[in-house]
């Protein structure tokens, strides 16, 4: 007899509500750029003058 495993379903997007959500621009302030560090390295989140994200090293 074989058992069957259950695998997650990794082509839709997790629910919003039960995932933490954070403006940009609440994150960027004033400003148009902020840093945000994860283990130890720091990453630069930016909006740029057409209203997009751009997240560098």
């Amino acid at each position: 007899m074989n058992a069957m495993t259950q695998v997650p379903n990794t082509t839709t997007a997790p629910d919003p509500q039960q995932i933490d959500t954070y403006d940009a621009r609440d994150l960027i302030k004033d400003g148009v750029q902020a840093s945000i560090v994860l283990d130890g390295q720091v990453y630069y989140l930016r909006i740029t003058r057409a209203g997009k994200l751009i997240l560098t090293k």
